[in-house]
């Protein structure tokens, strides 16, 4: 029997409730990207690196963490280099419903983090399944030397688009849209933006509105 397949997902956190049990380096970094995300984080650790002791957009209560107090949260992660403290925590989670993920320490998740390389709103995620970080990262690196500004002026281009098919149209689909994005790239890589545009709306129907009207 092959193993099931891990689902990826994109969370909206912005003002969830999120626990974060450690207050390292590796906590630091974690913290940093939930508060990119809008997550209401409050941190709990006996001691914090400055980065999250001085944090003013944080909640970080200096104790150890209490047995099931993260039953209070949507969501948790454990970067305390303390097995098991993340197996207390992991334990708690679970009996409680909670989505919870500890650094490096796969039996003690029911998540894992892929690694991230982003550009404007593109967003490109890499996984192991916690197998190896370390790849994840390093693949992370190589794209991030691949995509660039424009990447991100094609999906600005195609969501604009796409919006306007909805309304014109009643519906985003096209059979257009495949064929057309590798030349729409090519336009936008010499800086023709005008006729990238000219060139998408063409493949996608969009013109033959406007015409018709």
């Amino acid at each position: 029997m092959t193993s099931p397949t891990p689902y990826p997902i994109n969370l909206n956190l912005q003002n969830r409730p999120v626990l974060l049990v450690g207050a390292g380096p590796v906590a630091a970094r974690k913290a940093t990207e939930l508060l990119q995300a809008g997550a209401s984080l409050t941190v709990v650790a006996p001691h914090a690196v400055p980065a999250i002791a001085n944090h003013p957009n944080l909640r970080w209560h200096q104790r150890p963490y209490q047995r099931g107090e993260v039953a209070s949260y949507r969501l948790a992660l454990t970067a305390t280099g303390h097995p098991e403290i993340d197996a207390q925590v992991h334990q708690d989670a679970e009996a409680a419903g909670i989505w919870i993920n500890s650094a490096d320490d796969l039996p003690n998740c029911n998540y894992t983090l892929p690694a991230i390389t982003r550009q404007g709103s593109l967003q490109i995620t890499i996984s192991t399944e916690g197998r190896s970080p370390a790849i994840a990262t390093w693949l992370r690196k190589r794209l991030d030397q691949q995509i660039g500004a424009e990447h991100t002026a094609l999906l600005d281009l195609a969501h604009e688009t796409r919006n306007e098919m909805k309304t014109q149209l009643g519906s985003s689909e096209s059979p257009g849209w495949a064929a057309a994005l590798d030349t729409t790239f090519a336009l936008l890589c010499r800086d023709q933006h005008p006729q990238a545009r000219i060139y998408l709306r063409h493949a996608v129907g969009l013109d033959q509105v406007a015409a018709a009207s």
